[in-house]
């Protein structure tokens, strides 16, 4: 099928489950009840993408209260009890973060119970999404390694051994958020890329990695708006990217100033285009989304183009989101007829 259509990850809870219209939410349940609302919520959010008409379906991260922290917290030798402030992204905005207090081990599976009730419901391809090692290491506040090299190494083992437990239960496309790529540049083609290759190696099911200027967030807003007319970081990265072993790479794509020619440069990847914008209330049309697969088609074959969202809409207000998801299914429709 040309231009399958998926989403980066997140999703907003149901107001039965968290806290509504917020990044961080609380949870309004405890214990068994919440365990069970989490996974009602993962199958309605695989029923909303199911009739909205979204190929490649995912858990929307509902059992999660951050796409970092929902990794983390099943990991031993992270201190939650004592968080401090750190700035992250190179200090673009400051968060109250864990501490990592020793040898990092995973505790068990992460996400084996929603992946595994996403896939008993679901005919669906299905994605899981994680957070790469280096968006780990920089939201995490060391006090153990001594090396943010060494701790994004020891990271990226533990999402190897739970993508590999992924892949074995049913799940097709296995993600990586790095929104951490467009801020170290160096980094990435320094370590970064061999962290991501290290957290994929063994995998047969699809890979994907997912770089971002970050969620519709003020913070994020006030700094892309000083990044000027075009943002061209992706350049000192994409080579790198191109020669490695991910098989799929997100990227915004519409309202983002990203130069589309720069998607050449990811010769032989599946492109997952952001058509949907994260950072803005309006509902696209099917038209707008059709014209952006369009211009991205100029330098990405039109095989390797998956219709996506710029990122994450976990903190938007639910109505807006369903009404993109709706805009997502019909605007990828719309482009397989017109370019088909």
């Amino acid at each position: 099928m040309l231009f399958p259509a998926s989403v980066a990850g997140s999703l907003p809870k149901p107001s039965w489950l968290a806290e509504p219209d917020k990044l961080w939410p609380q949870w309004k349940l405890a214990g068994p009840e919440l365990a069970q609302a989490k996974l009602d919520a993962t199958l309605l959010a695989i029923k909303l993408q199911e009739d909205a008409c979204i190929d490649i379906v995912c858990d929307g991260e509902m059992s999660r209260q951050h796409f970092v922290h929902g990794f983390l917290e099943f990991v031993d030798g992270i201190d939650f009890e004592n968080k401090v402030e750190m700035g992250i992204r190179a200090d673009r905005y400051k968060a109250m973060v864990p501490q990592v207090r020793g040898a990092l081990k995973l505790k068990g599976r992460v996400h084996a119970a929603e992946a595994r009730h996403a896939r008993a419901h679901t005919k669906h391809k299905l994605k899981i999404t994680m957070p790469g090692p280096m968006t780990i290491s920089d939201t995490i506040a060391d006090c153990h390694y001594g090396d943010k090299v060494k701790m994004a190494m020891a990271f990226a083992d533990l999402l190897n051994h739970e993508a590999r437990a992924l892949e074995r239960d049913g799940l097709d496309v296995i993600q990586f958020d790095e929104p951490a790529f467009n801020v170290f540049m160096d980094e990435v083609t320094g370590w970064g890329i061999e962290a991501l290759e290290r957290a994929i190696d063994g995998l047969k099911c699809t890979t994907a990695v997912h770089i971002c200027y970050g969620y519709g967030i003020k913070a994020n807003i006030d700094w892309k708006n000083s990044l000027g007319a075009e943002w061209r970081q992706y350049e000192k990265i994409f080579p790198a990217l191109a020669k490695s072993n991910i098989d799929q790479v997100s990227i915004e794509c519409i309202h983002s100033h990203v130069p589309l020619q720069i998607l050449s440069l990811l010769e032989g990847k599946d492109v997952l285009a952001g058509v949907i914008d994260v950072a803005s209330d309006l509902i696209e049309t099917p038209e707008e989304i059709a014209g952006v697969i369009s211009e991205v088609m100029k330098y990405v074959p039109k095989e390797r183009i998956v219709a996506c969202t710029n990122c994450g809409m976990a903190p938007m207000r639910r109505t807006v989101a369903e009404g993109k998801l709706r805009a997502l299914g019909k605007g990828a429709s719309l482009a397989r007829e017109r370019f088909g």
